[in-house]
């Protein structure tokens, strides 16, 4: 098989149908379907099992395999990927779904240009509208991963094409029991990456609406989860790079922690790497808006961190 796609499927019964009918009837013909229910306690398997009944030229490509018990979203990707057996690795979230061509034009686009990781541009797709999310045009694996620490590119799993081998040859796999930030994996296999590429087109519909999805709970246990996740990587970075990404991983940690000053939690936000204060005004990566807000709040000004906020909320975005 040319490319393996995983989906893992915890509660989306709203969603399975027309995520898989996406997969199915992908114009790539050689690839495999693993579908990996991770113990899902309403009816997504039964509607996933009457979609592949109706593309049965793809019965011997589609494997749906069991949790018996709901492990969390890394291992059941971590699941899929010790079947997979394809020459390259997409990871699709089974709430969202996939234009016709994507892996076709992927999987073009990583053997004419030798890549081991291929990445696109994606859709945010809400009830009645969608934007447009560019991605930057890179040319070197160390650019790709300085854009993704910085704050300049995505990081998410689900718009890459990544060669099997960077995985198994690399032992990489992803944070099982620490779901909150685990894409942040996808850094690791940037790491050892020899070339990349870059496809300036949306295949992807990263739907915001279902909010039983795996990324939509926030709790104190995730917050751990993501500070664990956060330590991973830059541990590893460290392992590979040396001090080489010092000033990049410092850019890191502002910005998985950003989101806590537009939500209003100043406490957690000091609390959170205040080494990397230092940095706020280096990272030209991110808008001078949002270097202006944490600078602003390094400087313990909230009341205008929160006034910025409010106008956000009430004047820009209604």
């Amino acid at each position: 098989m040319k490319v393996s796609v995983i989906i893992p499927i915890y509660k989306v019964e709203t969603f399975i149908e027309r995520c898989a009918t996406t997969l199915m009837e992908q114009t790539l013909r050689e690839v495999e379907y693993i579908f990996v229910d991770d113990a899902t306690p309403d009816r997504s398997i039964q509607i996933l099992e009457e979609v592949v009944v109706r593309y049965p030229e793809r019965k011997e490509q589609v494997r749906i395999v069991h949790h018996e018990e709901n492990k969390g979203l890394p291992a059941a990707r971590n699941t899929g990927l010790t079947l997979a057996t394809g020459e390259y690795i997409f990871h699709c979230d089974s709430d969202d779904y996939v234009e016709p061509t994507m892996l076709e034009d992927l999987y073009h686009a990583a053997k004419t240009q030798d890549a081991d990781i291929v990445w696109c541009d994606w859709y945010l797709t809400f009830a009645e509208n969608e934007r447009y999310m560019k991605q930057p045009s890179l040319y070197t694996p160390i650019d790709a991963l300085k854009a993704m620490l910085s704050g300049g590119m995505k990081y998410n799993v689900w718009n890459k094409l990544v060669l099997r081998s960077l995985y198994t040859d690399n032992h990489i796999e992803f944070p099982a029991g620490y779901g909150m930030g685990e894409d942040m994996t996808m850094m690791m296999l940037f790491a050892h990456a020899k070339k990349v590429a870059y496809v300036p087109q949306a295949y992807y519909h990263y739907i915001k609406t279902n909010t039983n999805a795996f990324s939509q709970t926030y709790s104190e246990r995730h917050l751990k989860e993501l500070k664990h996740n956060v330590q991973h990587i830059i541990d590893y970075m460290q392992k590979v790079y040396g001090r080489a990404l010092e000033k990049e991983l410092n850019f890191f940690k502002l910005d998985v922690k950003f989101p806590f000053l537009i939500a209003g939690q100043y406490k957690r936000w000091a609390e959170w790497y205040p080494e990397a204060n230092t940095y706020i005004l280096q990272n030209k990566t991110v808008s001078a808006r949002t270097r202006y807000i944490q600078w602003l709040a390094s400087k313990k000004q909230y009341w205008a961190v929160g006034m910025y906020s409010w106008m956000l909320n009430h004047l820009v975005h209604r």
